[in-house]
């Protein structure tokens, strides 16, 4: 039984193995669960043994590695005793992750690639919505608690701020995943993360001020 338990774990992560390739070489929509079973050298009825789909699979490859936005959600985050700190530290982390680690990258360009795809993918898809959501509703948390310490103005948007910062790094993620080659990421990330912090100190998106229906009229 132990022998059993053992070879089928062996066939699990070389099946997951065989789709990480597969899917990037031919893009999760155009990859057939057959053709992953052919790259593992096993049966298709050995795929289906493990996943229930190209759905469940792909979320199988997602566990395995810790990807970015999971290293942005730390959980020190809304109580940190410097808010814009740990606004900077976890965005650099979260880069400095995405440069390091091949099979993170590798995972976060199929999400990036094929969420919201196709329908089969359309569950995970709505993970990874749900993933981001929580990302922002940290992000808010912290920027809210620099505002209470004075450390942005106190008319800052914490909602806009919040998702300017994280468009911003997600933006850096997936433009580098395109071209690894452009330049070295993990060394970049500080000076990059230094940019988004200096725009959201010297000019953040303010708060729009209620204009009274008295005055909209007589304007």
């Amino acid at each position: 039984m132990r022998k059993t338990k053992a070879e089928a774990a062996i066939t699990r992560e070389q099946l997951l193995d065989a789709a990480e390739r597969e899917f990037r070489a031919r893009g999760v929509a155009g990859t057939t669960l057959g053709e992953v079973a052919a790259a593992a050298g096993v049966t298709r009825g050995a795929v289906y043994w493990h996943f229930r789909d190209k759905a469940d699979l792909l979320g199988a490859l997602c566990e395995r590695v810790t990807l970015p936005l999971e290293v942005m959600m730390d959980e020190r985050c809304p109580c940190a005793p410097d808010p814009i700190a740990m606004l900077r530290a976890t965005a650099v982390a979260a880069l400095t992750h995405l440069a390091t680690d091949r099979r993170a990258q590798a995972v976060f360009q199929l999400l990036f690639q094929s969420c919201g795809a196709t329908d089969e993918l359309a569950p995970l898809a709505s993970a990874q919505v749900r993933e981001r959501d929580a990302c922002l509703a940290r992000t808010e948390a912290l920027v809210a608690r620099a505002i209470a310490a004075a450390q942005l103005p106190a008319d800052t948007d914490a909602t806009l701020a919040a998702h300017a910062l994280h468009a911003y790094v997600m933006g850096l993620m997936q433009a580098w995943v395109r071209h690894p080659e452009a330049y070295d990421l993990a060394a970049a990330a500080p000076a990059l993360v230094d940019v988004a912090i200096a725009g959201l100190r010297a000019a953040p998106p303010r708060c729009a001020v209620a204009v009274a229906p008295a005055q909209a009229a007589g304007a």
